[in-house]
């Protein structure tokens, strides 16, 4: 009689999981990624996808990733400390602020699976991120995506990075 329940709270999981991936960037994990992970408490695990014809523009990033953990962390937009400073310090800045809140989760940089970077001034300073974003994070690379837009939300702003990490 426990048999169908658990089967049906592991499958409530499972769904749940698979929508609230899903919803943070459209990367639906196979049924066994997540199910293996939930119901005998296995560790983090992240893999790289890079088939043919759907390579990675830049290195530091991948084109997919299948991960399975038993929670996620869903970072909100961060920016630097000192909107003065030059990009390479605020992009540091960010990233050291996305840092600290992985570690309040018990987590780091090699459990984020997306990133999504905002940009005021995109074609100028993505240069720099896509070289200061390698001294945080870890192969397999996340998924990355960088959107340049007229302005964010805080007055002088002009970088806003925010992520998902799988947590063990």
């Amino acid at each position: 009689m426990n048999q169908p329940k658990r089967d049906t709270e592991a499958n409530r999981r499972s769904f749940v999981n698979a929508a609230l991936v899903g919803a943070a960037g459209g990367l639906l994990l196979p049924e066994s990624a997540t199910s293996g992970a939930e119901s005998c408490g296995e560790e983090f695990q992240k893999r790289s996808l890079s088939p043919a014809g759907a390579p990675a523009a830049d290195s530091g990033y991948s084109p997919a990733i299948v991960s399975a953990g038993n929670r996620m962390l869903f970072i909100s937009g961060q920016g630097p400390e000192d909107l003065t400073a030059d990009m390479e310090t605020q992009v540091r800045q960010t990233f050291d602020r996305i840092g600290l809140l992985l570690k309040e989760a018990g987590a780091g940089f090699e459990h984020v699976v997306i990133l999504r970077s905002y940009w005021v001034h995109l074609l100028r300073d993505l240069p720099i991120y896509r070289k200061v974003r390698k001294d945080y994070l870890v192969k397999p690379y996340p998924a990355s995506t960088a959107v340049g837009t007229p302005e964010l939300a805080i007055p002088g702003l002009e970088l806003e990075i925010e992520a998902v990490a799988v947590l063990p």
